[in-house]
Order: C-alpha cells, then structure tokens, then sequence
C-alpha cells in the first residue's frame, strides 16, 4: 500500500507544526504542567475556535469538519513533538470515538456540537483496575425504576479531573468479558461522583481517579441501545425457578386438599409426604437462590438498610431452616421412592 499525505493533509500538518512551535515552547509546556488544571485555557480556546482541531474527525452534521482519524494521526504527531499540554487526547481520542461508535442520534446532537466548538471538554472513564481489558471494567450499573444507579471505583481516568463530560464505562454485576458492559454519557459535576487528581511520573499528562457512589442517571444517559442481556439471563433463570418452585407448592396445596376432602382420592392423599417434603425443598432453595441473586443484580447495595432485597434474603435464609432443611426432605423424598418409612 502506498502512502503519502494529500496537499489538504500536508497543509494540516505545516499549519498545526508552526502553531505549535509558537504557543508550546518549553516555557509553555513547564508552566501549563504545573498549573491547577494542566493545561492553559486561553491557549485550549484557541484550538478549538481557531483551529477547531476537536471537530476533525467530528461529522459536518454535528458541526465537525468530517475529516478523518488520518488527519487526527497528523495533529497528533505535532503535539506529541511539542508536548502541548491539553484535553485533546482525552476529548478528541478517547470521548469523541466512543460517542460516534456507541450514542444514539439525539445522543450525538446534545454532545458533539460542543465538544466540537470548544464548549466542553470529555473523557473515558474505563478501567477499575490496573489493565486495559474487557475484564478491567468493575464499576457495576443495576436498573432502578426508569434510571439506573452506578457505583465504583474508576483509576487512570485521563483529564478526568478537569473534564466537563464523562464517558463511563460500567457492567452488570456478575458479567464477565465484554458481555454486560455498558456505557453512559454524564455531566462531570452531578451529584454521587467524586474525583482525585492523582500524582504521575508523567506532569504533562493528568490522570484522576472517579469514583461512583449511587450515581443515578435517567435512562437518557445509556449510550446507544445496551440490552444488559446478562441480567434478563440471570432474571430468567430466576423465573424458571420461581414458576417450578410455585408448580410443586399448588400441587402439595392439591394433595393435602385431597387428604381432608371426605370424598378425596385416597392413592393421591397418599402423595402428600412426597408432595409436601418437594414443595418444602424446592421453594426453600430457590427463595434463597432468588434473594441472593437480587442483592447481585442490585450491585450489592441490596443488602444495606435503605434497599428491600436484604429484608428477603433473611427471610429465606430463616425459612430454609424452618420445618426442615432442603437436604432433610430430599432424605424424606428419597425414603419414599425407596419404599421406606420416610
């Protein structure tokens, strides 16, 4: 493959090389890499209404220059040689593909026109641990009513503690991989996010630490259309139980019915012991299956005083006890196909 730059490329390349040969000297570059943001504002302004270098690779009908991320590499290599302290590499490389890759229509409309005029910076908020993979993102989303509630820690957040808007990324708890990740677009400054400018070797660059602390958000902020497959799974699961624990309590209901009916059917009042030592240990094992899983899927704040599910989950755990643990009445059940006194 043969490339080389188009003269509009090579016109990019010269104009953002003499740009920042005069405004990112090193004087430039040690006063910004100290100062309380990291970057000079005025100087961040000028790119953006002069320049307009984070409207790139942003679509015209977003009010981008619809260029592409060759031209994007260009701008890039420039500021790289100069140092340029700025939001660039987190608003321009980080927040603008995920919004262009995952948001939905009206999603793009609200947030690129200003990231693209200089109206706002962004960043990704991602990874909760110390790598970059799938797996690395550990700050869980649960759904609640018509919004859902985030929590978690998020490290390594690029300008994550200047930047007016965050990309965060989340899963559903239990999820593995890729599967169950979702991501949702968030004024920096709502309420239940906190953020820590972190010390690095690196001054030219700052990094932050956001953590989520029952950040709800409105069912606007999902990027795009995540179906949380994961958790309709884990609910599914939980119904299939639930309809074969309900099956086996009417039909115990139905045998002892026939017991205390004069006229009842004496060979199904026979099948009480069985039908009631099965009801007994299928609907206690899946009450309490259910009630751990509903603190899970609530992202483990289930279980504090404020949440309903904790209030369940000792109930089952009390009920699994009472009159019989599961396991004594498959000893029962047992006895009784076996032909012995249960």
């Amino acid at each position: 493959m043969e490339f080389s730059f188009s003269d509009e490329q090579e016109m990019i390349r010269a104009s953002a090389e003499g740009f920042l040969a005069d405004v990112s000297d090193s004087a430039a570059v040690r006063a910004a890499m100290v100062s309380e943001r990291g970057f000079d504002e005025a100087l961040w302004q000028r790119l953006c209404r002069e320049m307009y270098w984070p409207a790139i690779h942003i679509p015209e009908a977003y009010g981008g220059l619809g260029l592409g991320f060759v031209e994007l590499s260009i701008l890039l290599e420039q500021m790289g040689r100069r140092l340029l302290c700025s939001p660039f590499f987190a608003t321009a490389c980080m927040a603008t593909p995920a919004l262009l890759l995952a948001a939905n229509e009206h999603q793009k409309q609200r947030w690129l026109p200003l990231i693209a005029d200089g109206s706002l910076t962004a960043t990704l908020a991602f990874s909760s641990a110390s790598g970059w993979a799938a797996k690395d993102v550990q700050a869980t989303v649960v759904t609640e009513g018509e919004g859902f509630v985030l929590n978690g820690t998020l490290n390594h957040v690029l300008d994550g503690h200047s930047a007016d808007v965050l990309i965060i990324a989340t899963r559903v708890p239990g999820s593995t991989g890729e599967a169950g990740i979702s991501l949702f677009a968030v004024d920096a400054d709502w309420a239940g996010i906190e953020r820590q400018m972190l010390p690095t070797m690196d001054q030219t660059r700052r990094q932050a630490r956001v953590q989520l602390k029952g950040l709800y958000l409105s069912a606007d902020c999902l990027l795009g259309e995540a179906s949380f497959q994961t958790l309709k799974h884990r609910a599914a699961d939980m119904m299939l139980q639930v309809e074969c624990a309900r099956s086996a309590s009417y039909y115990a209901a139905c045998v002892a019915q026939e017991v205390l009916d004069p006229e009842g059917d004496p060979q199904v009042a026979a099948e009480l012991p069985l039908a009631a030592a099965l009801a007994k240990a299928h609907c206690s094992e899946t009450y309490f299956h259910c009630a751990s899983e509903s603190i899970q899927l609530h992202g483990g704040v289930g279980f504090t005083w404020e949440y309903d599910p904790h209030l369940y989950f000792k109930r089952a755990r009390g009920s699994e006890s009472f009159l019989g643990l599961p396991a004594w009445h498959r000893q029962r059940i047992a006895a009784v196909i076996l032909g012995e006194q249960p």
